[in-house]
């Protein structure tokens, strides 16, 4: 069994966890791959959401042997034996115990945004994570939760290593779990998509959960009378809302847009995420570079939002994506606000660049050296406001720790400053690289008027 991402994992995972909706159970999910699962299965069950945040208690001389873990609520989970023979002095206990408990209490801080944690006494629990391995972390997480006061504890994973499976159902009421193949290595090979999950797509989805920060629903766009699935979200008081075009081979699940998305809804900005293509035109390798034919489905489903919500427009564009997001910009009856390109490939929106009037943002790795080349290229054809921001260290992708943090920052600050006119918003972080570039006004230009 193959997942496509967390997202498809969660949703599989839930229609297994049918049985549990009667108990009416607290989910909890294990920062920071098994919250986007566990958001799905939470969401199925009609359920409350939470962290359940561990930390594993590692012997001085050799740290990645485990003699404990801790939880929140002062929860303390030491194995004696291995205390005993490892030789580890109860100053040194101390000591480790003291320090993890600090890094806990931030983690769960800044997860949760002040929200109080959800009590677990007499709760049937499910603790999910995105798939185990050597399980240590799960084990952990599941005697803390019984230690909480939890009466009837699931573990819930997409896959596990069968050997793990079978010892974890020592700690528990009950294993879930969809997939145990014979040969396994790593979680990783059971996902098409198994990009990391940043703390910011964390925060998100536990304040859509808490019910009070963001309302999220499948929708279906009317893209010129061509239907296409799409995700809506929109915080309580959205000064603006973002469409999101997706690269080739991506669809509307991308998780590096996910997180961007999240980290834009935190700063009260609504995001669209939807499918370009249908299920059929994926299948032709021509529709996924054909710009004129994605920019078109973005512009029409950009005034099919403008008809469900009042509010400005922007849009952030992926690798073809953000070729797309230009020349639907460049259309004379464009009233897209603002528009940011990840990874992109503006170049491709050809002599269209010359007529895009909205501010542009071009976000570039540093290490992607052909598509930097190409970004200053577009740039230089651009005559409307905009910027190119080098992310040192990071790859076309932006997998590296704090890279896609870091464009999250930038689009944010991007769109805020300029769909919330009028608005304070916070001064642009300078880069390490970066260029800009304004045009000199014109007569014609509404800055002269």
């Amino acid at each position: 069994m193959l997942f496509t991402d967390r997202t498809d994992a969660g949703r599989r995972l839930a229609q297994a966890l049918g049985h549990l909706e009667s108990r009416r159970p607290v989910v909890l999910g294990l920062p920071r791959g098994g919250v986007p699962v566990a958001f799905e299965v939470a969401r199925e069950l009609g359920a409350p959401l939470d962290v359940i945040v561990v930390r594993k208690l590692g012997v001085p001389s050799h740290p990645e042997l485990g003699f404990g873990a801790i939880g929140e609520g002062g929860v303390r989970v030491i194995s004696d034996e291995i205390v005993r023979h490892a030789g580890v002095r109860e100053k040194d206990l101390v000591s480790v115990e003291r320090a993890e408990e600090a890094e806990l209490l931030r983690r769960a801080r800044a997860y949760r945004e002040g929200r109080p944690r959800l009590p677990l006494k007499g709760r049937s629990v499910v603790v999910v994570d995105d798939g185990v391995a050597t399980g240590a972390t799960a084990r952990a997480a599941c005697r803390v939760v019984r230690a909480q006061g939890a009466t009837h504890v699931v573990l819930a994973v997409p896959v596990a290593s069968p050997d793990t499976a079978a010892r974890l159902r020592e700690d528990v009421d009950e294993v879930v779990c969809l997939a145990t193949p014979s040969l396994f290595s790593a979680v990783g090979e059971w996902y098409t998509d198994f990009s990391q999950t940043s703390d910011e797509e964390v925060v998100a989805l536990l304040a859509r959960a808490s019910g009070g920060a963001v309302t999220a629903e499948d929708v279906e766009v009317d893209a010129g009378g061509v239907p296409l699935a799409g995700d809506l979200a929109l915080p309580a008081d959205a000064g603006a809302v973002v469409v999101f075009a997706h690269g080739s081979g991506s669809s509307r699940h991308s998780p590096r847009n996910r997180a961007v998305a999240a980290a834009l809804n935190r700063a009260g900005l609504g995001t669209l995420l939807f499918d370009l293509l249908t299920p059929g035109e994926e299948v032709y390798r021509a529709n996924v570079f054909d710009i004129g034919l994605l920019a078109g489905r973005l512009a029409d489903t950009t005034r099919w939002l403008r008809n469900r919500v009042d509010l400005p427009v922007g849009s952030f564009g992926a690798s073809t994506g953000a070729a797309a997001a230009l020349r639907a910009a460049a259309a004379a009856d464009s009233d897209i606000g603002a528009v940011v390109s990840r990874g992109g490939r503006p170049d491709l929106a050809g002599a269209d660049l010359s007529g895009v009037r909205a501010p542009t943002l071009l976000v570039v790795g540093g290490d992607d050296t052909t598509v930097i080349d190409l970004n200053r290229q577009a740039q230089a054809a651009l005559h409307c406001e905009n910027r190119l921001e080098i992310v040192p260290g990071a790859t076309h992708l932006f997998e590296e720790a704090g890279a896609l943090d870091r464009v999250a920052d930038l689009a944010q600050d991007w769109f805020t400053r300029h769909l919330f006119p009028g608005q304070p918003h916070r001064a642009p972080r300078p880069g390490p690289s970066r260029a800009d570039h304004r045009p000199e006004p014109r007569p014609s230009d509404p800055a002269d008027q």
